[in-house]
C-alpha cells in the first residue's frame, strides 16, 4: 500500500451558512474517487453555526465558558485545578468537551458540530451528488490521551469507511490466532491528515490518497462505534471522582444497629471487598491508624449502651495513649473506609462504642 497524504490549500475562513462541499470542491478539483477527506470539526462547527458569543475577557468570559462547558458536559470524568476532562452529550471523553477559542474571533467560542456522524454523511452526499466524486469522509478533532504527553488527531465522526479495522480470527504469520486486535483506522487516518494540516497554517482540510480503492457503498456506523460502552469501560471515573461517588453512597447508608440480629449466623459478606477497600484507606489515613478485619459469630458489646453487632466488622485502632487529635484522625479515617466499603458495594453501620473494645478498638463498622 502507498499513501499521499496532501493537503486542501485556499479554503479561506469559514462562516455560518457556508457550503462546505463547494468550497472543496473549488479548491481541490484533483478529489478522486476513493480518496478520504479528513475534514477538522472545526470548519463544519463553523458552517453549521455552532458558535457561542462570549466577553473577550475578564472574569465575565470564564464565568460564560464555565456555563457552556456544564451545557456541554454529561459527566464529569476527572478534574484537577482549572483542568476538566468531561463526557459529552456524543459520548467522547475530552478535555474541556471540546471547546475551542483558537483560530475564532476573540469573542466566540467553538463547539463540536451537534452530530459529526451525520455531518460527515451529509458531506459525502453532497459532493457526491453535486460534484461527482465519491470520497469517504472523516470529521476530525484534536484530543489527549491517557498517560501519554502530546496531542493527536482523532476520528469523531466518519462516512464511507468502516470505523474498525477487526483483526480477530485472523492468523499472524506465528500461527498465532488473533483475538483482541481492533484497528480504529479512521483514528489513524485522523492523525495522517493532521500531518499535513497544522494548527497555525489554516490548512482545516487533508486528503489521504491510497487507503481505499472505492469507498463503501454505504455510509456505515460512523465514529459512533469508538465510543466504548460503559459497562465495558475500566477508567470511567477519575480518581476524586470514585471517591466523592462513594461519599455519596456513604451518605444514604444507615446509621445504628446492624442489620443482623445479634446471635445468629452473619450474612455473608465478600470478603476480597472488604480487603480492598482497607487497602484503598490504607494508603491515606493518619499515621498510626490500624484497621483490623474479623469475623464474629457472636454478639459484641463493650459496655452500656454499645449497640449489638454480628458477623464481619472492622475494628479502627491507634496506639497506646492517643491524644485528642489522633481520635478525631481516627474518625475521619473511619468515614473514608465507610465511602471506600460504599464504593465496593459493601454496606456498613458505624458503631461507635462508649469505651474501648476488649481489643483497644477505639471504633467499629458492622457489616
Amino acid at each position: 500500500m502507498k499513501l499521499e497524504i496532501l493537503p486542501v490549500l485556499g479554503l479561506g475562513d469559514i462562516t455560518p451558512g457556508d457550503d462546505l462541499a463547494a468550497l472543496i470542491a473549488r479548491a481541490a478539483p484533483w478529489l478522486r474517487d476513493g480518496d478520504v477527506l479528513v475534514v477538522t470539526s472545526k470548519i463544519i462547527s463553523k458552517a453549521e453555526g455552532r458558535l457561542v458569543d462570549v466577553p473577550v475577557d475578564g472574569p465575565e468570559r470564564e464565568t460564560a465558558r464555565e456555563e457552556v462547558l456544564t451545557a456541554e458536559t454529561a459527566r464529569v470524568v476527572a478534574r484537577r485545578g482549572p483542568t476538566r476532562i468531561v463526557q459529552t452529550h456524543h459520548g467522547f471523553v475530552m478535555a474541556a468537551a471540546g471547546i475551542d477559542a483558537s483560530n475564532v474571533d476573540a469573542s466566540r467560542l467553538v463547539l463540536l458540530p451537534k452530530d459529526p456522524d451525520a455531518s460527515a454523511r451529509s458531506l459525502r452526499a453532497a459532493l457526491r451528488e453535486r460534484h461527482d466524486v465519491d470520497v469517504a469522509v472523516v470529521v476530525s478533532d484534536t484530543m489527549g490521551r491517557p498517560w501519554r504527553n502530546g496531542l493527536t488527531d482523532v476520528a469523531l465522526g466518519a462516512a464511507g469507511i468502516g470505523p474498525i479495522r477487526d483483526h480477530r480470527g485472523e492468523t499472524d504469520p506465528y500461527g498465532n490466532e488473533l483475538q483482541l486486535t481492533q484497528m480504529a483506522v479512521v483514528d489513524e487516518l485522523a492523525g495522517a491528515g493532521e500531518l499535513v494540516k497544522g494548527k497555525c497554517d489554516q490548512v482545516p482540510v487533508a486528503v489521504v490518497r491510497g487507503y481505499l480503492r472505492t469507498p463503501e457503498a454505504a455510509d456505515g456506523p460512523g465514529a459512533a462505534a469508538l465510543v466504548r460502552d460503559a459497562e465495558l469501560d475500566l477508567f470511567s471515573l477519575g480518581t476524586a471522582e470514585a471517591r466523592a461517588a462513594g461519599l455519596r453512597a456513604a451518605a444514604t447508608l444507615p446509621d445504628g444497629p446492624a442489620a443482623v440480629a445479634p446471635g445468629d449466623p452473619a450474612a455473608p459478606v465478600d470478603r476480597a471487598a472488604v480487603d480492598r477497600a482497607v487497602a484503598v484507606v490504607a494508603g491515606v489515613v493518619a499515621p498510626g491508624t490500624e484497621f483490623r478485619v474479623a469475623a464474629a459469630t457472636a454478639e459484641i458489646t463493650a459496655g452500656a449502651g454499645w449497640p449489638a453487632a454480628a458477623g464481619t466488622v472492622v475494628t479502627g485502632h491507634l496506639p497506646a495513649g492517643p491524644d485528642a487529635t489522633a481520635v478525631l484522625r481516627l474518625g475521619a479515617d473511619l468515614h473514608r473506609l465507610r465511602a471506600a466499603l460504599a464504593a465496593e458495594g459493601v454496606a456498613s453501620t458505624l458503631l461507635v462504642p462508649p469505651a474501648p473494645t476488649a481489643d483497644g478498638g477505639l471504633a467499629l463498622l458492622a457489616l
